[in-house]
């Protein structure tokens, strides 16, 4: 987990964010995306230059071969911020940074050789048309489609469907071949992409605009402003039945009959303090998106609190077992039916 650390007095939280001196160069990213352009060349993508620069979030405008990269990732500090604000962030740490430069490339390559318009692509992976929903409901599991970011993000259009593929075909020493053997449909899709890869290498761009999008020199908002925008929860409508699962997971902690003598510790502290890793790894199985996630977290800490639901200290593994089940199935009924009860 990523520390917390807080801008000191005279950092100038309040600043525009484009006044902060945000860059690739000489951070934290600089050798990521070197090392991101050497495996480029190690696939033999050498015709194909895209461009990076820092936004407001991960992106490749369609059209362009720009790839946008979190401002907050350039760093550590403003890494933490986010962490702390949102809970979740996209790219960490080195290797989840890698994993979303080969997303984000598998965008760039659909782009620049507008394999969108290719029959054989479309036959894939669906039509560019399809509506973009970024409610997306996923099938988990679902051996239709690989598996590289969380979330199952591969069901989300036909274009991540490609991306997905795609960063899985490139990343470096992965024997896709042999992961998704007994995956016939994805496995195709992946062969797709080892055909096609070749012959584009031997072929410049079509398309070499790099039109930025909310660049970080364009960003007039202080991080105080972004934060309070990125970071407000919406007011979801939780239904009253959720106090009698929390009491079935803590009711019987602390009762006559309950033999430990531990320390007793409030219920809603433990569900605070396991929030980041709850939102990450939920959002991985389920689908369900983090900021949901935050949002029934948050309301079932309140209502722990008021509930005045405690734990004893050495029953903490079975609590969190509990919770963690809850909520997983909480999740999984709100991407399957568009709510947590039916």
């Amino acid at each position: 987990m990523t520390a917390r650390v807080r801008f000191r007095e005279g950092d100038a939280s309040s600043k525009p964010i484009r006044d902060l001196g945000l860059a690739i160069a000489a951070t934290p990213l600089e050798p990521v995306v070197a090392a991101f352009q050497d495996e480029l060349a190690a696939v033999g993508i050498r015709r194909l230059r895209p461009d990076f620069y820092l936004s407001n979030e991960w992106g490749v405008n369609f059209g362009t071969i720009a790839i946008g990269i979190p401002f907050y990732l350039a760093r550590p500090e403003l890494t933490a911020i986010h962490a702390e604000k949102i809970g979740y962030v996209e790219g960490a740490d080195r290797p989840e940074l890698l994993r979303f430069l080969r997303h984000e490339m598998g965008h760039v390559v659909n782009y620049a050789y507008k394999l969108y318009e290719q029959e054989d692509w479309t036959k894939q992976f669906g039509s560019m048309t399809q509506p973009y929903e970024e409610e997306y409901c996923p099938a988990p599991f679902s051996r239709r489609f690989v598996r590289h970011l969380p979330g199952w993000y591969a069901q989300m259009h036909p274009d991540e469907d490609w991306a997905e593929t795609f960063a899985v075909w490139m990343t470096p020493g992965y024997d896709w071949r042999a992961a998704y053997a007994d995956w016939p449909e994805a496995l195709a899709k992946l062969e797709y992409c080892d055909r096609t890869m070749p012959v584009l290498n031997a072929r410049d761009p079509e398309v070499t605009a790099t039109e930025r999008d909310e660049d970080v020199s364009e960003l007039t908002a202080s991080i105080e402003q972004y934060y309070r925008t990125e970071g407000s929860d919406e007011d979801e409508k939780f239904p009253p039945g959720l106090d009698g699962a929390l009491q079935a997971i803590f009711e019987g902690f602390g009762a006559p009959e309950d033999t430990s003598s531990a320390q007793l510790l409030p219920a809603a502290w433990l569900i605070r303090r396991v929030e980041q890793d709850l939102m990450a790894n939920v959002y991985r199985w389920t689908g369900h998106f983090p900021e949901r996630t935050r949002s029934l977290l948050r309301y079932l800490a309140g209502r722990a609190e008021q509930l005045q639901q405690v734990y004893p200290a050495d029953r903490e593994p079975a609590a969190l077992i509990g919770l963690a089940t809850l909520v997983t199935g909480l999740a999984m009924n709100y991407v399957l039916r568009g709510s947590y009860f039916p």
